[in-house]
């Protein structure tokens, strides 16, 4: 890569992270690429080379939280290791997500826009819902071994995933909180995760 290519790449990402802080500082409706440009140190001209206008930039924003979720390492039921190690270890790559302060930060500007103008945001938003079928599937083929109860997976998995975003995603998004500390997403994850299986586990 050479010299100019980073400068650029440099101030795109420059660019990217100004219109987070300004879209969660002042919303969508209000915030110009006047701001984005001065938050970023960066000329107007340049803001508009890499983006041809706030709604082009806000969907690079939503495809990085996308592709923030679809980054989450799927993992297969395996037939040879214990039920709860596995989901245990489903739902962790599921609280990394939920613990990382760059995925919240865009949550957030998403979240906002989506209750101001769900119209922008709705394909987005669906398609970060079909990122979560990875727990469905999950659930389905454990179903299918035998070691779950039968039961909507789509359901479960909402349910499942609930219990984690009640302590380590909406809190943070909606109220500023800081993300659970390490003890704490522990404590999260066995709980929700024994709440599940003594739910839904086969005796």
């Amino acid at each position: 890569m050479t010299t100019v290519q980073r400068l650029t790449d440099r101030k795109r990402e420059a660019i990217i992270q100004a219109a987070i802080a300004e879209f969660r500082a002042h919303g969508f409706e209000t915030t110009s690429m006047d701001k984005i440009a001065a938050r970023a140190e960066v000329s107007k001209r340049t803001v508009y080379n890499h983006f041809p206008g706030k709604e082009e930039l806000f969907a690079e924003i939503l495809a990085r939280l996308w592709q923030a979720t679809a980054e989450q390492g799927a993992l297969a039921y395996r037939h040879d290791k214990p039920l709860r190690a596995q989901l245990r270890a489903l739902m962790q790559t599921k609280m990394d997500m939920l613990s990382d302060s760059n995925f919240l930060d865009l949550a957030r500007v998403a979240i906002a826009a989506a209750i101001h103008s769900p119209e922008r945001t709705q394909d987005m938003v669906a398609k970060m819902g079909e990122r979560e079928e990875g727990v469905s599937t999950w659930i389905s083929a454990a179903q299918a071994a035998g070691k779950l109860k039968p039961a909507d997976p789509a359901i479960a998995a909402h349910q499942l995933q609930s219990l984690l975003k009640a302590f380590a995603f909406w809190p943070q998004v909606t109220l500023g909180q800081p993300p659970l500390p390490a003890a704490q997403q522990k404590q999260v994850l066995d709980s929700a995760v024994d709440m599940f299986l003594a739910y839904y586990e086969v005796a």
